[in-house]
């Protein structure tokens, strides 16, 4: 059996899993150096697909499997092999934008696409490749929009290249999407490799769908990982385009909180159906997004007297940190201090906060704690004080 058989097989074993394991993502490495060069189509001109109005002209397919590319020909392979795969009994296409893979470093992401073609055209997938040879990517948001303009799908399927789905991914997404069409679907992951960020992955798995919305503002950023994500044609209009900034630029957390600032919804698939690959050299964003939480309180308590806590605060808007009240935390030497001086502020005399015993606090409160970091502790706590999540207080970091 091949790499990915095995792979393929052990991880649908565990699709049902109650506790499968995730992974951050990152791009795939600094871009190759190429001669400058505009955007083209890779297909034969007989299926030259680049507009949204050629999009419109074409025949719609229910759900159209987005792909940004770049220098992903060590994983396609196994990627649009799970494509081919798929149980979904709907019309489907792959659309592919290619963000100047570097073939003179060797990379064959092209013609790996291609290769693929007439497999997955004979399956009923119609292929649309397309993609520009620049010097430099342009990043993962504008290839995002770029392979979207030119597809033809009712709903969309957010694949990236170098992850891998499970055959029944489009049926159960497309099945919730039709339910929730406002609303990103996501679904549990599965890790590769083994033992990458387990705190984060048994955080994003095991949330429950309640907090999908009641911690969108934990620092682990979307509670629906981009790459799982499935949405319908017409809430990606509403909410959209990605951000295309480029590297740097978290487009699937601004997306995901322009999508909750338009009333939109979370929900996930509760079964493992795609397979997350963890590169060492991940990078993560933060992105500042307070006003949807905070603008509808008078005064709030940040939970954590400590480093994270002062940092949180230090990050509002001087409006915000009007608001603060207190610090509270369990540490009893923080709390005998009794005060935080803000020492960088420019106004005088210097704001000072009161730091209190946890058990002296009243709500609304932000909780600046790492999750899963306590043992339970900090979930007996706020029992304690008869606390509900998404109305008494936050996650926030």
């Amino acid at each position: 059996m091949s790499a990915y058989g095995h792979l393929y097989s052990r991880v649908a074993r565990v699709g049902h899993s109650s506790s499968p394991t995730v992974f951050l993502k990152i791009s795939s490495g600094p871009p190759g150096q190429r001669d400058a060069g505009s955007e083209m189509d890779m297909n034969p001109p007989k299926r030259l697909r680049t507009t949204d109005n050629d999009a419109e002209d074409r025949r719609t397919v229910d759900v159209s499997v987005v792909m940004p590319m770049y220098n992903a020909s060590c994983w396609l392979d196994e990627c649009l092999q799970a494509i081919l795969h798929q149980d979904f009994a709907g019309t489907m296409e792959l659309s592919v934008f290619d963000d100047a893979s570097t073939v003179r470093v060797s990379d064959d992401s092209r013609n790996v696409v291609e290769r693929w073609r007439e497999r997955l055209e004979a399956r009923g997938i119609s292929v649309v490749v397309s993609g520009h040879s620049a010097a430099q990517p342009r990043g993962v948001g504008y290839a995002k929009n770029k392979a979207i303009s030119q597809s033809c799908g009712q709903y969309f399927c957010f694949q990236d290249a170098d992850d891998v789905m499970l055959p029944q991914r489009v049926r159960l997404q497309y099945e919730t999407s039709t339910l929730h069409p406002n609303s990103l679907i996501g679904c549990k992951v599965q890790r590769v490799p083994e033992g990458s960020t387990e705190r984060y992955t048994r955080w994003i798995n095991t949330i429950t769908q309640d907090q999908l919305i009641t911690q969108v503002y934990t620092s682990h950023g979307p509670t629906v990982v981009m790459p799982t994500w499935f949405c319908s044609r017409n809430w990606y209009l509403k909410v959209g385009p990605f951000d295309e900034r480029g590297k740097g630029v978290p487009e699937d957390l601004l997306f995901f909180y322009q999508s909750l600032r338009q009333g939109g919804g979370v929900a996930r698939v509760d079964q493992c159906l795609l397979v997350y690959r963890y590169h060492e050299k991940a990078t993560t964003h933060s992105v500042t997004e307070s006003e949807r939480v905070l603008t509808q309180w008078e005064s709030f308590t940040i939970w954590n007297a400590g480093k994270q806590g002062r940092k949180l605060y230090r990050s509002l808007s001087p409006t915000n940190q009007k608001k603060v009240k207190a610090f509270c935390d369990v540490d009893d030497n923080k709390i005998h201090k009794g005060f935080y001086t803000y020492e960088e502020s420019k106004q005088r005399p210097k704001p000072k906060i009161p730091v209190v015993h946890y058990k002296d606090t009243s709500a609304p409160v932000i909780i600046c704690v790492k999750l899963d970091m306590t043992g339970g502790v900090l979930e007996e706590n706020l029992n304690s004080l008869q606390l509900k999540e998404g109305m008494d207080y936050y996650h926030f970091n």
